[in-house]
């Protein structure tokens, strides 16, 4: 069952942290979506040996402090919520010696699913569980900062530019020639630009040859815009590689979202169908020399309505 209303309605959650910002992220966003005040607590693994070893001991029932270090907490909390491998074991270990609920952001593989509570996403191709709530993203809170504002009446145009990931590196020739037909596109509109800090020498060094308006080159300024952007486009092109900054873009804003394609076609395995199912529901559009009109929203907050810790 997915938890119901209880005592614990106020208490705070306790974020476990690997020191991945991107599986932090998550669970502060989910924090932030049930409009949950939240604590942090850093955990890892003893050894390369202990996290092996917590798959088998979690496979028996086994729970056991001894393979793993985290920061001394305090009670109460309602519940302990974590993402990423090296945080489930201890997330339910926790959840057992504080006495609350367990919940487990992004599907847990290798572990028992017993969790009180799992957010996958559908691109896991996640079992149908009572106790698991499937999502088309991955979980994301935008802010807006200030960090850069219209100077005028005129639409904005944004690119947000990635980098390396495991499928591989942005071609910076190909990655060219789609800015270029943006900017050809949107003849004397206002184009944004910042990349990543994955973005890589060659394909900024290309970059800087286009007249943005506005420009946030990562390896020189380490800032984060894209909020803004999302608040003031009402177009924004994405490279393909990073599920975390689509994912914001297609679930907050009105731009509409455009994808810029690393090759022909979609990728194969767990990214493709990540992305066709979003062009599927009219979240985002491939561009492919024309946009789209591709500005539908997921709302987060409404399907985590249910939820209560």
């Amino acid at each position: 069952m997915k938890p119901g209303r209880s005592e614990s309605d106020g208490l705070p959650l306790l974020i476990l942290s690997d020191g991945r910002p991107g599986h932090v992220n998550q669970s502060v966003a989910f924090a932030r979506h049930l409009g949950r005040d939240y604590r942090l607590c850093r955990v890892r693994f003893r050894s390369r040996w202990a996290k092996g070893l917590s798959y088998l001991l979690d496979r028996c029932g086994i729970e056991t402090a001894a393979l793993f270090d985290h920061d001394e907490v305090t009670g109460p909390f309602a519940a302990v919520v974590s993402a990423g491998s090296d945080t489930y074991y201890a997330n339910r270990g926790l959840a057992r010696h504080l006495g609350c609920k367990s919940v487990a952001i992004m599907l847990p593989r290798g572990y028992r699913l017993g969790f009180d509570l799992i957010v996958a996403q559908e691109h896991d191709n996640p079992p149908r569980r009572s106790n698991l709530i499937s999502l088309p993203v991955n979980l994301s809170w935008v802010e807006p900062a200030g960090h850069v504002r219209p100077d005028g009446e005129g639409g904005i145009v944004s690119v947000i530019v990635g980098g390396v990931s495991k499928r591989g590196r942005i071609d910076p020739a190909r990655l060219e020639g789609q800015v270029r037909k943006i900017f050809d596109h949107f003849p004397g509109q206002t184009i944004w630009l910042t990349t990543s800090r994955r973005t890589s020498p060659a394909v900024e060094a290309m970059l800087r040859r286009f007249p943005f308006a506005y420009a946030v080159f990562y390896s020189e300024r380490q800032i984060n815009p894209i909020p803004d952007f999302l608040l003031h486009s009402d177009y924004v092109f994405l490279t393909d590689d990073s599920t975390s900054m689509i994912s914001e873009a297609v679930s907050w804003g009105r731009s509409r979202v455009e994808i810029l394609p690393s090759a022909d076609g979609l990728p194969a395995g767990k990214p493709g169908r990540f992305l066709r199912r979003l062009q599927q529901g009219g979240y985002l559009h491939l561009f492919e020399g024309e946009p789209g009109c591709a500005d539908r929203k997921v709302d987060l907050r409404a399907m985590l309505s249910e939820v209560a810790l």
